[in-house]
This record gives C-alpha cells, structure tokens and sequence, in this order.
C-alpha cells in the first residue's frame, strides 16, 4: 500500500517538473499523477506566491508556466535539506 504524499511533496514536485521543462498545465498534471482540481489549485497558489509565472500566449488563451528565482531557491533550499536528512540516515528516499 503506497501512502499519501503531503501537499510539500506535492509542490516539490509541481516546482521541479517546471524547471525541468514540462510547461502545460496537463503535462504537468501527467507527470505529477494529480487530478485536474487539485493540479489547477496548487499551481494558482504557487503563481500566487511567486513560485511560478504564467505565460499565455497572444494568438490563444493556451497558458504556459515558468518557474521563478523565488520558486528555484525553494525547490533548491528542499532538495539540499532532503539530500542532508539522507545522508544522517533521518529521511528514508524514494
């Protein structure tokens, strides 16, 4: 029986799919394997918090997301926390 993950896992995620190029919201909801609300909630409050920008282009409504400074110091700051809680044996990984 695999757990839930927390809604920090959540955004981690979101955050790094980002980064790593997966700019559409559906795309983003495919990697995450998250449903459409809880995707579509989750990237509103990070664009909100300044996480993520939304692009959309001209000739459509179609919206793109792009994750910002903030949004990569935060993504680094959990990732360097998490590789140090591996390390003391204190955060059990993947």
């Amino acid at each position: 029986m695999s757990r839930r993950r927390s809604r920090l896992e959540l955004i981690l995620s979101i955050l790094s799919i980002v980064r790593d190029g997966k700019d559409k919201p559906t795309h983003i909801m495919y990697s995450t394997n998250m449903s459409w609300t809880s995707t579509q909630n989750i990237l509103f409050q990070l664009v909100e918090l300044g996480l993520l920008e939304v692009r959309t282009a001209s000739e459509s409504s179609r919206r793109r997301y792009t994750i910002t400074e903030k949004g990569i110091n935060v993504l680094d700051y959990f990732e360097k926390a998490k590789e140090i809680l591996l390390l003391e044996g204190i955060y059990p990984g993947d």
